[in-house]
């Protein structure tokens, strides 16, 4: 609940200014106000450049909602009121600019986990995996739909799929942990010749890894790894995956460049 006497704060895009007041009145509902009739009176103290904060308080009032609390950093808000606040720290003092490198590249990598886990459940994820090895530089056969014998996916470099490596695919839309029996279910298939391949968007447990090592020829990839691969070959996914993970490039600091 907002208060009179509370600090407000609004980021301003068109003048990149962030703006800080007080809220001087109660709430009042204004029909002549199109789109935003709610309303509240609030006095402007004081307008500062978005260069005066450090990222992590500029990230924290980012947010895509309109109205949020400002919890990490206010008291670097209410500083910056003050006549005599001390200046922003340079960006290789600023030991926010990490923080909120490693939440951006978080909060994708959730969303893209996210995505698949609740829209590709079964068999479309299946396909989604021979997709992301067509833009890989493989031909992929996808079984149908169905019992697919335990290998979801074939993978091979020529058109007919004869010559090697022939890589076969079981792929698990789980979240959860992924066992050592399901992939040596699929080991169990590979030929002496054969590579043997276990896509999860979870984990696997120590038993499932430790069998893995034990195959040179016979790889597993956790959600983590597969994030990877996604945003490797993102640019060459068709439309119908462009929508599902609707992303765009963007450009974040790098804190390791600052201490070069």
């Amino acid at each position: 609940m907002v208060l009179i006497g509370d600090l407000v704060v609004y980021p301003s895009k068109s003048d990149r200014m962030v703006n800080i007041g007080k809220v001087e009145g109660a709430y009042r509902y204004d029909t002549a106000l199109t789109g935003y009739p709610h309303v509240r009176p609030v006095k402007w103290i004081k307008a500062v450049p978005r260069t005066h904060f450090t990222q992590g308080a500029l990230y924290e009032i980012g947010s895509a909602m309109s109205l949020f609390q400002v919890k990490t950093f206010s008291e670097e808000f209410i500083a910056a009121t003050s006549s005599n606040s001390a200046p922003a720290p340079t960006i290789a003092e600023d030991t926010t600019v990490a923080a909120v490198t490693d939440e951006i590249e978080i909060n994708t990598r959730d969303f893209i986990l996210k995505m698949l886990a609740q829209e590709l459940k079964g068999h479309p994820f299946a396909e989604f995996i021979g997709h992301l090895l067509n833009t890989m530089g493989y031909r992929t056969r996808v079984s149908l739909e169905g019992p697919d014998g335990g290998v979801d996916v074939i993978a091979h470099r020529d058109e007919l799929g004869f010559e090697p490596p022939i890589i076969k695919v079981q792929v698990k839309s789980t979240e959860g942990s992924v066992g050592d029996p399901a992939v040596s279910a699929l080991y169990g298939k590979v030929g002496h010749t054969e590579f043997g391949l276990v896509v999860t968007l979870g984990t696997f447990t120590t038993a499932a890894v430790s069998f893995a090592r034990a195959k040179a020829n016979l790889r597993l990839i956790d959600g983590d790894e597969l994030v990877d691969l996604i945003l490797a070959h993102y640019e060459q996914f068709d439309s119908r995956y462009k929508a599902l993970l609707p992303l765009k490039r963007v450009f974040v600091p790098d804190p390791q460049e600052d201490r070069l």
